[in-house]
């Protein structure tokens, strides 16, 4: 199970560490699609500052199951308020943030497990 949780986790990692840079950058598809939802731009650096705590507590967790565990319920409960997000602004395409939403209950499955 550890094997398993450090290659989801290293992957989530570096999807987190991604998403925060193209939302620091203000990356064009990134801004659109947080206008689109409702976001308020002064909200980017902070989200980006979750998504990178996330990704290091996710690796951290590969010494410290308590702190690995709290990253995997930070980002699961994220990405599922990204999906609640869509859902409010009735936008559609959220698929995205579904499918990180559970890849990371799954770190959290595995962390747990292991």
């Amino acid at each position: 199970m550890f094997i398993a949780y450090a290659v989801v986790a290293g992957l989530l990692a570096l999807v987190l560490l991604a998403s925060a840079t193209f939302t620091l950058q203000r990356n064009p598809a990134i801004t659109a699609n947080m206008e689109r939802v409702g976001v308020p731009d002064s909200w980017l650096p902070r989200l980006a500052a979750l998504k990178v705590a996330g990704a290091i507590g996710l690796v951290a967790g590969l010494w410290l199951t308590p702190l690995g565990i709290a990253a995997a319920v930070g980002v699961t409960l994220y990405f599922i308020g990204a999906v609640l997000t869509h859902l409010r602004a009735k936008d559609y395409e959220l698929a995205p943030a579904a499918v990180l939403a559970v890849v990371a209950a799954a770190a959290l499955t595995l962390r747990a497990a292991a």
